[in-house]
């Protein structure tokens, strides 16, 4: 299943390709303040694939906070923030926000809320590595 997202504006967009074909899509709603305030619910196929297109860069700012182990893709132009990457080992991770999606079933999206206050910075590194996005592509579209 390819899954089109993207920020308001369509600064920042993307492309998952979900395989297999998924019969339900984890949406985890962060609890943190700034997932609750930016209206971030997480979703990642460990073995799919994920393409990034940015408009801008210089409209892109890359927001780190807690740990700074991840960086929220957030548009300056907007104000979303769609995509969230992580690099280990120099390899990016990335998950998507499900309220970005373009024409996806809600159906399809299992929400839960999540809390990941209590993993320290190498719990939190081996969770994304395990179920995070592996194969992740950032380019500039024109």
């Amino acid at each position: 299943m390819k899954i089109a997202g993207r920020c308001h504006c369509g600064n920042i967009s993307f492309q998952l390709h979900w395989t297999p074909e998924p019969t339900r899509i984890p949406a985890r709603a962060c609890g943190c303040g700034f997932c609750q305030r930016h209206g971030g619910v997480w979703t990642s196929c460990p073995t799919g694939r994920l393409e990034v297109a940015v408009r801008d860069p210089e409209r892109v700012s890359a927001y780190e906070f807690g740990t700074r182990t991840a960086q929220f893709h957030v548009c300056a132009v907007c104000g979303v923030a769609p995509v969230v990457s992580c690099r280990v080992d120099g390899h990016v991770y990335a998950v998507v926000n499900v309220n970005c999606f373009d024409g996806v079933d809600p159906a399809l999206l299992e929400r839960v809320g999540v809390s990941f206050d209590e993993e320290d910075a190498a719990t939190r590194v081996a969770r994304r590595r395990k179920g995070w996005i592996a194969d992740v592509s950032f380019v500039q579209s024109p």
